[in-house]
């Protein structure tokens, strides 16, 4: 089982540019930070993303 994810699957699981993803984790507060993994190289947990995808669901139902 993965547990990261990078920002272009990210882009692509939300139905969203890559500038997106970029613009939320800075702007947003409730959007998960990524995490340095290596020179180069961002990723999200998957686990935090999908709680919030959660926390968003129950928002708007």
């Amino acid at each position: 089982m993965r547990i990261f994810v990078r920002d272009k699957e990210l882009a692509s699981m939300l139905s969203v540019s890559r500038s997106t993803i970029w613009r939320w984790a800075k702007e947003k507060k409730s959007f998960p930070k990524p995490q340095k993994m290596s020179s180069g190289v961002t990723a999200w947990k998957i686990e935090e993303i999908n709680s919030w995808i959660k926390s968003k669901e129950v928002k708007t139902q």
